[in-house]
């Protein structure tokens, strides 16, 4: 069983930064794609930031050149850097992993159990 566990959530004050560590374990046979989404109250899961397993990456348009994500492909952690945070960043970050859980099965979606993200003065 595949899991992902987030950790580096917290308040910060706008302009401030904070990096998102999201570790995968478990039945793993192999990742294809490591990704960040997040949910603000009244608002729908948006995708923040993707990587695939040959280290392209995509961003939402609110968040190119303030934040950046990375993979340790060696130990299955997918990080998330944001720098120059405002108020519209306040959200549940949630992480998620496209994977398979041995060669004869399909890629599948796990999901972390969400880290928040508060920006405020």
């Amino acid at each position: 069983q595949v899991q992902l566990v987030e950790s580096g959530g917290g308040s910060v004050q706008p302009g401030g930064s904070l990096r998102l560590s999201c570790a995968a374990s478990g039945g793993i046979f192999s990742i294809n794609a490591m990704g960040w989404y997040r949910q603000a109250p009244g608002k729908q899961r948006e995708l923040v930031a993707g990587i695939i397993s040959g280290g392209n990456t995509n961003y939402a348009d609110s968040v190119k050149g303030r934040f950046t994500i990375s993979r340790d492909n060696a130990k299955n952690v997918v990080y998330l850097q944001m720098n120059s945070l405002n108020a519209e960043d306040t959200a549940v970050y949630l992480c998620n992993v496209k994977a398979k859980s041995a060669w004869y099965d399909v890629i599948r979606d796990y999901w972390g159990q969400g880290t928040q993200v508060t920006v405020s003065s």
